[in-house]
């Protein structure tokens, strides 16, 4: 299929690229920007006056709840939410069930993502067996299966020395490690922020020192073994920092955070809302502002969804007993463009934080729009205003305290290696 996009405002971060252009496609990748190759007989138009046309997103961390969770949501109706939201490459967290730690869950995974042929799903392989945190996962065999980082997800290690052994190991096959930083014994018991809310309403808290020392201790392990490691999901201001000194040291080291960190402090919990039950916790408004100056200065160098769809029940127990986690896709972009009309990032860097970036941090192939790469594109409207609805979220999960949000910047196209997997006909 031969495809242009006409009179779009073209944003490519990775080639410095912000002009009015056409972009045409062909075999499912861009042959050129502006002038219509040679012998290009078009067969597909989209019209993309007056919107945004950018490299389909990179979400570094989703939970796809296949296999396992089905219940809560498959492969199939997550791509699609996914889709919907813009985003054509989803780093999928190890933490299923069973675990990402043999071949033949990634050959699953990866063949339900190709059934599906709404987004490209990239599995993240377990570090250890199990995610038990107690003896090396088969990192190599775990690559070759096509896993591209390693992690143990938000599950503790059972002591140091098996965490460097593993750092040791990942850092032989040059496979970056994503970390999620938490001390287990500080904040085990936690639910919420340790801080005013959590006094007020006798809710068990994680201290922001649970963070803190964590990644104190990896950063010193990432430097003793010289792995590639990226922090997943910071919480805190501290933190932050602290990656910001080592990149300064020349350490190998890169963050990402969550978009609802860089809107929601514990103040959102409210009278126990239990849609603001996450991991890592709501923080304060100090730290959140922290975050977003990290973000805007380049030492976070990602915004992700952290995308974690639940059925209806996780969310109505008591506050403790629900399960933490947001479903976030569909509004992963439209949170980072707001970042820009809040003057902490301008439109490039928006869409860089979202697409080339977290891209070249685990080496993918994906985020940009140079000539002979595939055609992995979102087109949205930036002017167009949407209320967060749950009849309307394409996720199985409607578990968001961010429903009734009035929101600007809608995707009306997606396309993944220059098929049209998403139309907004509205």
């Amino acid at each position: 299929m031969h495809t242009v996009i006409r009179h779009g405002r073209v944003i490519d971060p990775a080639n410095r690229r912000d002009e009015v252009a056409d972009l045409y496609i062909a075999a499912g990748r861009i042959v050129a920007i502006g002038e219509a190759p040679a012998s290009f007989h078009v067969q597909k138009e989209i019209d993309a006056r007056g919107k945004v046309v950018i490299p389909g997103l990179v979400d570094l961390r989703a939970h796809l709840r296949e296999p396992g969770q089905k219940h809560k949501g498959d492969i199939a109706s997550e791509t699609r939410a996914a889709a919907a939201g813009g985003i054509t490459t989803l780093c999928c967290s190890p933490d299923t069930l069973p675990v990402v730690d043999s071949a033949a869950v990634v050959e699953l995974i990866r063949r339900r993502a190709g059934e599906a042929g709404q987004a490209r799903v990239v599995p993240v392989a377990a570090l250890t067996a199990g995610l038990a945190g107690e003896q090396l996962s088969e990192m190599w065999g775990l690559k070759q299966a096509g896993c591209i980082a390693v992690s143990n997800a938000q599950r503790p290690m059972s002591n140091t020395l098996v965490l460097r052994r593993a750092l040791e190991y990942a850092a032989s096959l040059d496979m970056p490690v994503m970390i999620y930083a938490e001390d287990p014994w500080l904040g085990s018991n936690g639910c919420v922020h340790e801080g005013v809310v959590a006094a007020r309403l006798g809710l068990p808290g994680i201290p922001t020192c649970a963070e803190v020392i964590a990644v104190g201790r990896d950063l010193m392990l990432v430097e003793q073994t010289g792995v590639r490691a990226h922090f997943c999901q910071l919480s805190t201001r501290q933190a932050a920092e602290m990656i910001a000194a080592a990149q300064q040291r020349g350490v190998a080291v890169t963050a990402d955070v969550t978009a609802h960190h860089l809107y929601l402090t514990e103040l959102d919990v409210g009278q126990f809302d239990s849609m603001c039950h996450v991991r890592p916790p709501l923080r304060s408004q100090r730290d959140r502002d922290g975050l977003r100056t990290a973000l805007a200065d380049g030492v976070i160098g990602a915004v992700c969804s952290d995308h974690q769809p639940h059925d209806l029940d996780a969310k109505l127990a008591p506050f403790p007993s629900t399960e933490p986690g947001i479903s976030a896709v569909e509004t992963l972009l439209p949170l980072t463009l707001r970042l820009v009309d809040e003057g902490v990032l301008s439109l490039h860097e928006a869409v860089a934080r979202i697409t080339w970036r977290p891209a070249n941090m685990l080496g993918l192939n994906a985020g940009t729009l140079s000539y002979g790469t595939r055609a992995d594109i979102c087109i949205f409207d930036p002017e167009q205003h949407w209320t967060v609805n749950a009849k309307a979220l394409f996720s199985r999960g409607k578990n968001t305290p961010f429903l009734g949000w009035e929101l600007k910047g809608k995707v009306s196209h997606t396309l993944l290696d220059g098929r049209l997997v998403y139309e907004n006909h509205q």
